[in-house]
């Protein structure tokens, strides 16, 4: 272990050498970054953590940590599987026997696994916000009874907060209790968290991170509000904590499930199960290249490799555990463009640490071929928070028009128009970044020469007119 810790040593004495740099270059107001290795742990930060007050990040601060809620949502889902109260593939009504969605033969289909690797097949972008109480994710889930079928149940990978939500008022269902109750007993608890908040009542209590938006004119300027709507909390819209505590997460999952204290939180079943393939993503280079039960997985890596990210408003997380190395790292920001500092930093301790580089950002080709035939691409592909128009001009080029809806959960998004490029066989790529990243549109579900049956950037967005 000596070796590991001189190694830890060095690699964060470096990476606290250049993050004010980094930050500075890539107009992120604040970050903080943690790493574990072995039994060690080593924290760092810099920055500030609301531009509008001037208070300064510390390593205790208090960031959102996104969609890696939905990490912590699996593992309450899977203590259920350990305790016999749940089984992946039993169908969701078993235990939400009022679940209603547009497709109610597929709704009466669908499996809780299904819902944790993201398969389940419906919309998933439904930001309602009702209300602030402890039914915010009962009332939420009522209202899905509209909500549309974009492929069957297990055909297709398609990102989905929705489903989450979905998997937290199951929890509270089988606990009787809240979701963030259970959250707190079951995980803050056993685990020893002293950072960690559910909500925005709980972090005031803390150093904490205001997330950041683009000005007019420039610079970063702090976002009209803290946290998304409660109802979307098991997917991830206000949890927050410091580096520290999300690494001690990171390590109950390295230690086959037990916390520090000897405490059973997870069985070692349920956490190989986690981290073990259950769908394969497209091409999209800016994900995994598979999902998991809850994890993101990184099979292309020189080590197994599982993780997630995260984004709120102004806010982004990035989590990477590396099982064969006992390693993990994290890094919290609150603006600007963290995924650059991402790849430069959290890219260099893995290197460093565990011989692992991270697959890098998509970026079109300096000299790229034109698209050709664009007809099997060319449509409106969409749902309830963007639709995206791709058109072909008559000099050929391709365009993509992002048309934000009303059911987006950040008022300030516009609309845009993009132009693309190839990047690999149905893929195309902006040529200019949307929000500091190339996003590939990967257009899947073609027969033959036909049209493609969806848009995936992330997300399969259907097609909605030829």
């Amino acid at each position: 272990m000596t070796d590991l810790q001189t190694d830890l040593s060095a690699v964060g004495a470096r990476a606290a050498r250049v993050l004010p740099e980094l930050l500075e270059r890539h107009d992120v107001p604040a970050a903080a970054l943690g790493i574990l290795l072995g039994d060690e742990v080593f924290t760092t930060s810099a920055g500030v953590l609301n531009l509008g007050t001037g208070v300064e990040a510390t390593d205790d601060s208090v960031f959102q940590i996104g969609s890696i809620t939905k990490v912590w949502t699996a593992t309450l889902v899977l203590q259920l599987v350990d305790e016999g109260l749940v089984d992946l593939d039993a169908p969701v009504r078993t235990y939400l026997p009022g679940l209603r969605l547009a497709d109610d033969e597929a709704a009466a289909a669908m499996t809780v696994r299904q819902l944790l690797s993201h398969t389940a097949g419906f919309e998933g972008d439904i930001f309602t916000d009702t209300g602030r109480g402890d039914d915010a994710i009962e009332k939420l889930v009522a209202t899905f009874d509209d909500v549309p079928q974009l492929f069957e149940p297990g055909a297709l990978f398609s990102y989905n907060n929705a489903g989450y939500c979905v998997l937290g008022r199951l929890v509270e269902v089988l606990r009787e209790k809240p979701y963030d109750e259970v959250l707190a007993e079951r995980l803050f608890t056993p685990l020893g968290l002293t950072h960690a908040a559910a909500g925005p009542y709980e972090a005031i209590r803390f150093r904490v991170a205001m997330g950041h938006v683009d000005k007019e004119g420039g610079g970063q300027e702090p976002a009209p509000f803290w946290a998304l709507a409660h109802s979307n909390g098991p997917a991830g819209a206000h949890l927050a904590m410091s580096a520290a505590d999300l690494l001690a997460f990171a390590r109950m999952h390295l230690d086959d499930g037990q916390a520090p204290d000897g405490t059973q939180v997870l069985s070692p079943a349920s956490v190989t199960a986690m981290q073990e393939a259950q769908v394969s993503l497209p091409d999209l280079r800016v994900m995994g290249t598979s999902w998991g039960l809850g994890w993101e997985l990184f099979e292309n890596a020189a080590e197994p490799m599982v993780g997630h990210d995260g984004n709120t408003v102004g806010q982004a997380s990035f989590l990477r555990v590396v099982p064969g190395r006992r390693l993990a790292v994290t890094l919290l920001t609150n603006g600007g463009q963290p995924y650059d500092v991402f790849h430069d930093l959290v890219g260099d301790v893995l290197r460093e640490l565990a011989g692992v580089e991270l697959t890098p950002l998509p970026t079109p080709p300096e000299s790229p071929e034109p698209v050709g035939d664009a007809s099997p691409y060319v449509g409106t592909y969409g749902n309830r928070v963007l639709h995206v128009v791709v058109s072909q001009d008559d000099d050929g080029r391709v365009w993509s028009e992002l048309q934000p809806q009303g059911a987006t959960p950040d008022p300030s998004s516009e609309a845009q128009r993009i132009e693309l490029v190839p990047l690999g066989p149905d893929v195309l790529v902006p040529l200019e970044p949307v929000q500091g990243l190339h996003i590939p549109h990967a257009f899947v579900g073609r027969e033959a020469d036909g049209p493609a049956r969806w848009l995936h950037i992330g997300r399969a967005m259907p097609r909605l007119t030829e």
